[in-house]
């Protein structure tokens, strides 16, 4: 069970009674006229996409703006190319933190807009040029409401939510270890991700696992080469394989509660010289997605078992490598219950979704795991225009409209953290 310092205690006090309406109209007089802005900015990044850990134009852009709207400390090259900003209210209080992510997934572009994207190879698929877009919409309302804000708000721009080159570090993780989260230390964090199973105008999210864990593995089967026409001679390490492939798949369906959610696939298989050569060695590339930490903990052992049994029973051996990549992103039920009305006031109650928990990851949880964080859906779909592709997919859009509700439900939360600190 997660523990959280004292300042958790007073966040995790009663909501408030009574929701601001006149605060809430004033959010949306001034998100509404930041819609071209938002519009433009989410384009500007849509159109100049960087991979992870090369976010060197975003991040540049991201602290101009910042800086601009009177920022009171914004510290760039945090985790490589990530930003963090405070705006200190004028009235005393506590601090919260919103996130957003920056990079851009190695996909070509393929659908003809006019702001497609002008980086070849490279293009923001999963929705964070709209997660900056809205968190700067969001700072450039907090900035004007500045005289009535209970406290700080710390802005987190992170790099690499899609994961570093091999051999670098960087993303959440790397940002709570380089300070993000200190001087001063928030007592929530909140962040949000498009979703193009709903439609612009709606919020989702889940009280509890939300998203899975994330691990990805190398399996090394080998074998003993010689040649096709004496496989007697030799340890044929594609039998091995695709004997190994199926028998992970047990895991699944014998060894694990089928009301615990589990996914384990293959997704490359590497091996062989030509067709009349028995290979020594065969590649499996996979991942691993769990919404139950210890049930991660178990799937290693229960890998291994397997492996080592089919390897053995053919005389061949093999190697396993596994790396933890993501824990399981949980919103804690406390934080979700008083979260939920903010939701509600801001989009309508009938807007607001109550999802399923989902096999996707995200590093949000690095976050989670130092302060009490929640997480949610922006609905980003319009299927009258055919806006519906999935995430990571040469395809993917969203429709713009979902911007205006974006930065109005993340500064609705943001406040409503504020006061309830207090």
């Amino acid at each position: 069970m997660r523990t959280y310092p004292p300042a958790a205690v007073l966040f995790l006090a009663p909501a408030l009674l009574f929701a601001d309406a006149a605060r809430d109209a004033e959010i949306a007089r001034l998100a509404e006229a930041l819609r071209p802005k938002l519009v433009e900015m989410r384009r500007d990044f849509h159109m100049h996409p960087e991979l992870s850990n090369r976010e060197e134009r975003t991040s540049r852009v991201i602290a101009e703006r910042l800086r601009a709207l009177g920022f009171d400390d914004v510290k760039t090259g945090v985790a490589s190319h990530g930003v963090v900003a405070l705006l200190k209210g004028a009235k005393p209080g506590p601090v919260v933190a919103l996130r957003a992510d920056m990079d851009a997934l190695p996909v070509e572009e393929t659908i003809d807009v006019p702001y497609k994207s002008r980086n070849a190879g490279v293009k923001h698929a999963c929705g964070h040029d709209v997660h900056m877009a809205v968190q700067l919409g969001v700072a450039e309302i907090l900035s004007k409401m500045r005289a009535n804000l209970p406290g700080s708000v710390k802005l987190i721009f992170q790099p690499a939510e899609e994961g570093a080159p091999k051999g670098e570090q960087a993303g959440a993780r790397q940002m709570v270890k380089e300070g993000a989260l200190d001087n001063p230390r928030p007592i929530a964090i909140f962040g949000l991700h498009t979703d193009p199973s709903l439609q612009a105008g709606q919020l989702g999210f889940v009280s509890g696992p939300m998203l899975s864990s994330a691990d990805r593995f190398t399996v090394r089967i080998k074998g003993k080469k010689s040649h096709a026409a004496w496989p007697h001679l030799g340890i044929d390490p594609i039998v091995v394989a695709s004997e190994a492939v199926l028998a992970l798949q047990t895991i699944r369906s014998r060894r694990i509660d089928p009301q615990d959610p589990i996914v384990l696939t293959i997704g490359k298989i590497e091996g062989g010289n030509r067709e009349n050569i028995i290979a020594d060695e065969v590649r499996l590339l996979g991942t691993i997605r769990t919404l139950n930490e210890d049930t991660r903990s178990r799937i290693e052992k229960l890998m291994r078992e397997v492996l080592g049994g089919i390897t053995s029973a053919h005389g061949a051996s093999y190697e396993m490598d596994l790396e933890r990549q993501y824990s399981v992103t949980t919103n804690p039920e406390p934080l979700a219950s008083l979260t939920r009305p903010a939701m509600e006031r801001i989009a309508g109650k009938a807007n607001v979704v109550v999802q399923k928990p989902v096999s996707g990851a995200e590093d949000f949880s690095e976050f989670q795991k130092v302060i009490p964080g929640f997480f949610y859906w922006l609905g980003v779909a319009n299927r009258q225009r055919g806006i519906t592709a999935s995430l990571h997919t040469a395809d993917y859009d969203v429709d713009e409209e979902s911007l205006v509700l974006g930065v109005k439900t993340m500064t609705a939360i943001a406040l409503d953290a504020l006061e309830r600190g207090r």
